[in-house]
């Protein structure tokens, strides 16, 4: 039997696409949060980046890749921080569960045009917000077995639903620092014996 050969065409990403991207990324996200999402085009982010349109295009085809690629980023890292914070082991489950609350609010009020605005919406069955059910899940059976851990999940994990929040910033204009206040008094009445 003869050996196969199998020549790949795929090369390794070069140093500079990989920065290049990654300025890209840290440009687009300065200005949709200094302008919004719907302002900002990407030819303005090709230009504030410094690159050709044709590097903005092969990076990120249009403007819902660019968006998505940096919700997964920032999705990516609130799991990260999260895993971290609960392997330290250094606050009480309800403390932990506090916190991460804060942090996914933090999470859908700094992205609140990219996963609520018109066709955006992501629902809350999506596997990358699922992950945010489970988390709170978890904790609740540690706090307190005398509560349906499943119900009361669902009912702090809706409260984090990004229409939920647009809903409250819009038609009440409760800011951030307000709904997480709510959120936490919420949970701790919920929870505490």
């Amino acid at each position: 039997m003869d050996d196969l050969i199998i020549i790949s065409d795929v090369r390794p990403t070069r140093v500079d696409a990989v920065r290049n991207r990654d300025h890209i990324l840290q440009i687009a996200r300065t200005l949709f949060d200094s302008q919004g999402v719907e302002a900002v085009t990407m030819t303005t982010i090709a230009q504030e980046a410094g690159v050709g349109k044709g590097t903005l295009y092969r990076n990120f085809p249009d403007k819902l890749s660019l968006c998505q690629e940096l919700l997964d980023h920032e999705q990516r890292d609130l799991q990260n921080r999260t895993l971290a914070n609960l392997r330290a082991g250094v606050v009480s489950p309800l403390e932990a569960l506090v916190w991460f609350l804060e942090n996914a609010l933090m999470f859908v009020w700094r992205n609140l045009d990219f996963i609520s605005g018109g066709d955006a919406v992501i629902p809350l069955e999506h596997p990358a917000h699922y992950w945010w059910r489970q988390t709170l899940r978890g904790l609740i059976v540690q706090i307190n077995a005398t509560v349906d851990p499943d119900y009361l999940a669902d009912v702090l994990y809706v409260l984090l639903d990004p229409r939920v929040i647009r809903y409250q910033r819009d038609a009440h204009h409760y800011d951030q620092a307000h709904i997480a206040d709510q959120i936490t008094q919420i949970a701790r009445r919920l929870l505490t014996p």
